[in-house]
Parts: structure tokens; C-alpha cells; sequence
């Protein structure tokens, strides 16, 4: 909006009068966007007050949420930061630009996927960021933002300039719960999920993880103070939201809603009322995903959303209507591969699991930190667990359907309900078109060539209609497809190959009649990725000898990591068929490579009758020690 002299003059008539003066822009004109201000914690769902948590302490949040408009069912993109920090600064999946799927990779951000604190610098924004990054991708923080630091803040902004303040709050991260927090004896009547034993060690880190949350809460409140000592709660949008679901067991990294669900309250001040659709004191229950933040920032500053966004936006002059389904993922998580895809209605949750053959309890030994995974898994072992509480240690099914209302826990498997075939149907639809039209890199095996934003939209190198069907036929298990999976071993296409022999790895020993060329796979394939599936396809047909050879060969193997990774969990997989492969790991527990030594030596711990849960292997001493 153009304002003439006169019309700024009373603008700032009005402004003394109500006592604050207007933003200014470089200018000198009276700006019509609104200063923002986003307050980020780490690692947690909403065990917040105003989502209907009795035993939660959250006074400041819930103060917000009563003035502002508490959004019921926000989900991260993926159910750990960096995959989900990509999307929040792009406003892209992160999958859509391989390798940013996976936890701790480099992807590089193309020029087209353009950032948000870019838009906004350009449209007359100081964009602050305190101090926490985490982008899984080349950009350099200092090139997008005027500030990135612990010291970043709105009041280094320069006179008349709007402001983006980020402000990232570590206290609930998980690392936190590496140790009792103070304040926890006042949280011990918690409810712990059907799907854990409530042993001691388990109540102590949910009663831990209540009293950092309420010690968060109350820094949400000092940075709102801070607002309105300045004068600026009046001009200022507020946005709190968690970068990601919680991080008690079952939760952080996995797709269930405990990994993807966020708490999400925003506050719009009188002044900028308009820019929001829904009056303050609402709910709103329309599915909202944290790749929407990125094209909702836009909005409220005026810009259209890039046609690259693939989010969209909930506030603003721009805002999309709301959404039907929230989108997660989950590929490589640290040391660990898998690959999930799911898809919510805030009602349901559908599950479609590529890679059935790895349990869902693969021990990652950064959250194997956690006093309540290592209590979990000693009553694994000690065999003291009901089914519900052991599932996590078995096999996963290809596709996973839950009723979030009547099994919050998401316990009760529903895909294969005569009553719930056509939402199935409905959700499993959905999930496809959404995966085709964001071009989902995650079929393809981290290190290939086919990487990249740019690769991944060839489809002479990425086929993506031709893969997922080839996945989903490989992910079922079904023995009637093995002269498929057969064929496509000897497909041009790298990621053909590697599908197919994922296939012949899901079917097992029914897998016999292709032993052979899935030999002559794991001999010489040029892609290492389908010599390690190949390979470990082997030892379930009879020729294990074979296999572990290759899969160890693979493992110290000079060059890119993620292949000698993925040789690891085959082996991890393996048990007992992995001994040969003893000195491949004592090599590899050494290498400087932290994933690569810690998905070595739980391995070589447990071939030597030596492993134990509450052991950190990255550093070789029991935890807390």
C-alpha cells in the first residue's frame, strides 16, 4: 500500500496518540507489514496445558493460546530437526531434494528453493536467527540472515526496519534427557503409553520431561516480556511452535503421531487482525504442517507463495484454503536406514512402511542415551514384556492404519478392517499423489548419482512412477511378484535394481530361485547400494558365506560413506550370519566416521556375547557415566 504525506501524518498523529510510533522503512513511508516473532522449542509434543495435558505446568503458553489461536493438529515433516528445519526454510520437503531426507546430510540447495529469511531481507525484513541452524543443506547461515548468533536479536535492527526474530529454545531437546531434570519430583502421576512398560527408569524421563517443559514455558514467557517492555507486542505477530514431536521412546524419529505432532500457537495483535481468518480464542483443527510456516511468513509480509514452496499458507493476504492431510517421513535417522512415508487427517494416521524387513527398534546410539530405551530394551531381553510393549522389537507390516481418537497410542492395527477399506483406499491415494508431486527423492539409495534437486526431475535418471510401484510391490512381500523383482535386476535404471533386489531381501528364503543373479548383483553391480541389499539378500537364500563376504568387503570399502553405512545394518541385521564378519567390524568400530563406528561396535558387542543396553557404544562407558 501506498501511503501519501498527509495520510502518513495522521498515521503518526494516531500512533502518538495511542502511544507508539509507526515502523519505518528505509524509506522513511510507514510500513504495512507487521514485525514477527517466532519462538521455537526443541523436541516435544504439545504435553502443554492448553492442549488439554492436566498435568502439565505451562502458564505462559496456555495465556497465549487463550488469546491467541491454538492450532490442534500441527505435524513436522518428519519426526527429527533437520530434514524438518530444510522444509521450514525452503518451504520444501525435504525429500524433494535428496539428500536432505536423511538425519545429518549436506544436500545442496539448488537456487531455485530461495530461503525465507531471503524473501523477507528483500522485502524490507531484519531476519534474525538465535542461534540454532541445523539446515541439512549448503546454505551459509551469515549469506541469508543480517544476524545468526546467541546474541541475535530484534533490538540490533536498525530504526524503521520490520523485523523476523527466531529465537530456538534448547531446553526440552532431547540431550536434556540424558540426565535427570530438576523440578521432576513434582510430575510423578504421568501416564505412560500402553506401548512402554512403566518401569521406574521410564517414569523418572516422563516426569523429567514435564519439568522441562514447564521450565520452557516459563522462557517463552520472559522473551514475551521482553515484547512488550520494548513497546512492540502491539505491532508484532507471535508464532510459538516445537521443530518436531517429543523425544520419549517411540517418539522422535519414528513415524507415529508422538514423532510428527507439534504444538502450534500463534498471537495477531488488533492491529493486524485481518491477516488471519479465524477470530483470536479459536481452535483450529484443519491439519497444519510446519513446511506451510515457510509461504505463511510471505503471506503475512504480502508476497505470494513460490511456485517451489510446497507448503502452503494458513495467515496473510495469501493464505490457501485449509489443507486435507498432513504429510511425514522418515529415511535415514543417524546410523540407522529406513524408509517410511505416512499421511494424516488429524483423524487417522496411514503407515506405508518401504523397508518391513528392518524392525522398527533398531538401537541408535544417540537416543539409546535415553535411560528409558535402555530400560525398555532390558525388559525386551529379559523377556518381560506383553505384545503391545514388544512389537517394537519385531518385524513391521507394509502398511499401518490407526484411529488417533479411540487408540491415541496407535496400537491397533486397522489396514486390513472390511469397515476401513475405503478410507485406506482414500489415504493411500492421497499419499501417492502427494509423493508424485513433490518428486520424492526418497527411493533413491544416499551416495547414488541420482541425487539432487535437479537429478531427481530427469526421469531417464529418476523413473518415480516406475519406482514406486516396484517399491510397493517389493515392500508387500508378496511371493507371486518374485519374477518381477527377477526382471528388474537387470534394469538400466540404478534405483530399478536397487527395488528389485529390496524385493528379493523382503521375500527371503521364497527369494531361492534368484540367488544367482542376485549373486552376480553383489559381484559387480556399479552402484554399491544394490551390492549391499543384493549381498544380504544372499544370506537368506543359502549362500551366506557369500553375502557376509561382500557385506564385509562393503564396510571398509575406501570412498563415500553411505555405502559402507548400509553394509553395516545389513550385518546388523543379520545376527549370528553377520560372525565372519567379526574383523570387518572391529575395523570399522574404529573408523573416525561416528556412524560408521556406532553402527559397528553395539554389532560387534553383541557377536561377542558382550552387548548391553544401558552401554553407549559411541563412547564405551555405561550411560550417565
Amino acid at each position: 500500500m501506498t501511503l501519501s504525506r498527509r495520510t502518513a501524518l495522521q498515521a503518526l498523529a494516531a500512533s502518538v496518540v495511542a502511544g507508539h510510533a509507526p515502523m519505518l522503512s528505509a524509506e522513511g513511508n510507514s510500513l504495512d507489514r507487521p514485525n514477527i516473532l517466532w519462538i521455537v522449542s526443541e523436541d516435544n509434543n504439545p504435553f502443554i496445558g492448553a492442549y488439554g495435558d492436566r498435568q502439565a505446568r505451562t502458564p505462559n503458553i496456555d495465556a497465549l493460546a487463550k488469546r491467541g489461536v491454538l492450532y490442534r493438529n500441527v505435524y513436522s515433516p518428519a519426526p527429527v530437526c533437520a530434514p524438518t528445519r530444510f522444509a521450514i526454510l525452503t518451504g520444501a520437503y525435504a525429500e524433494t531434494c535428496s539428500p536432505a531426507q536423511h538425519m545429518r546430510a549436506n544436500a545442496h540447495l539448488p537456487a531455485e528453493l530461495r530461503t525465507y529469511p531471503e524473501h523477507l531481507h528483500n522485502a524490507g525484513y531484519y531476519c534474525t536467527n538465535n542461534p540454532k541452524t541445523d539446515y541439512n543443506c549448503d546454505v551459509v547461515p551469515a549469506r541469508i540472515w543480517d544476524e545468526s548468533s546467541p546474541t541475535a536479536h530484534w533490538r540490533n535492527r536498525p530504526n524503521g526496519k520490520p523485523f523476523l526474530s527466531v529465537f530456538n529454545l534448547m531446553t526440552t531437546h532431547e540431550s536434556s534427557l540424558f540426565r535427570l531434570a530438576e523440578g521432576r519430583e513434582r510430575f510423578r502421576d504421568v501416564r505412560i503409553p500402553a506401548y512402554l512398560p512403566p518401569t521406574a527408569a521410564i517414569r523418572e524421563d516422563y516426569a523429567s520431561y514435564y519439568a522441562l517443559m514447564s521450565a520452557m514455558d516459563a522462557q517463552v514467557g520472559a522473551r514475551l516480556k521482553e515484547l512488550e517492555d520494548d513497546g512492540l507486542a502491539q505491532d508484532t505477530i507471535v508464532f510459538y511452535y516445537s521443530d518436531n514431536g517429543g523425544v520419549l521412546p517411540r517418539s522422535k524419529r519414528y513415524c507415529y503421531d508422538e514423532g510428527l505432532r507439534v504444538a502450534m500457537v500463534v498471537y495477531v495483535p488488533p492491529k493486524w487482525r485481518h491477516l488471519c481468518p479465524v477470530p483470536m480464542g479459536s481452535e483450529v483443527t484443519a491439519p497444519v504442517n510446519l513446511v506451510d510456516l515457510a509461504p505463511t511468513l510471505l503471506s503475512l509480509a504480502d508476497i505470494p507463495t513460490p511456485k517451489t514452496m510446497q507448503g502452503r499458507a494458513f495467515l496473510g493476504r495469501h493464505a490457501a484454503a485449509p489443507a486435507t492431510y498432513s504429510f511425514g517421513m522418515r529415511n535415514r535417522m543417524d546410523e540407522r536406514y529406513d524408509m517410511v512415508r505416512t499421511v494424516t487427517d488429524g483423524r487417522y494416521r496411514y503407515i506405508r512402511n518401504y523397508m518391513p524387513h528392518r524392525i522398527w527398534g533398531m538401537r541408535g546410539d544417540f537416543e539409546w542415551n535415553l535411560k528409558s530405551y535402555q530400560s525398555w530394551e532390558t525388559e525386551h531381553l529379559a523377556g518381560r514384556l506383553n505384545p503391545d510393549q514388544s512389537r517394537f522389537f519385531g518385524p513391521k507390516p507394509f502398511e499401518e492404519l490407526y484411529d488417533l481418537a479411540s487408540d491415541p497410542d496407535q496400537l491397533h492395527n486397522l489396514v486390513a478392517a472390511p469397515a476401513q477399506r475405503q478410507r485406506v483406499a482414500i489415504l493411500r491415494q492421497a499419499l501417492d499423489r502427494h509423493m508424485l508431486a513433490i518428486v520424492d527423492n526418497g527411493f533413491i539409495p544416499e551416495g547414488s548419482p541420482a541425487e539432487g534437486y535437479a537429478a531427481s526431475r530427469d526421469k531417464s535418471v529418476y523413473p518415480l512412477k516406475a519406482v514406486m510401484a516396484l517399491a510397493q510391490a517389493a515392500a508387500r512381500g508378496d511371493p507371486r511378484k518374485l519374477g518381477l523383482m527377477t526382471a528388474a535386476l537387470s534394469h538400466p535404471n540404478g534405483v530399478m535394481r536397487y527395488w528389485a533386489a529390496t524385493g528379493l531381501l523382503t521375500l527371503k528364503d521364497r527369494a531361492h530361485p534368484a540367488a544367482a543373479q542376485l549373486a552376480k548383483l553383489a559381484a559387480g553391480d556399479p552402484w554399491a547400494s544394490v551390492r549391499v541389499v543384493a549381498a544380504e539378500a544372499l544370506c537368506h537364500v543359502g549362500r551366506a558365506g557369500h553375502g557376509v563376504a561382500v557385506l564385509a568387503t562393503l564396510s571398509n570399502a575406501p570412498g563415500d560413506i553411505p555405502p559402507r553405512l548400509m553394509a553395516l545394518n545389513a550385518l546388523d541385521s543379520l545376527g549370528d550370519m553377520a560372525r565372519p564378519a567379526m574383523p570387518a567390524l572391529a575395523t570399522a568400530a574404529g573408523d573416525p566416521n561416528e556412524y560408521i563406528s556406532r553402527a559397528a561396535k553395539p554389532l560387534l558387542a553383541r557377536l561377542k556375547g558382550e552387548y548391553r543396553p544401558d552401554v553407549v557404544y559411541s563412547s564405551g562407558r555405561p550411560a550417565g557415566v
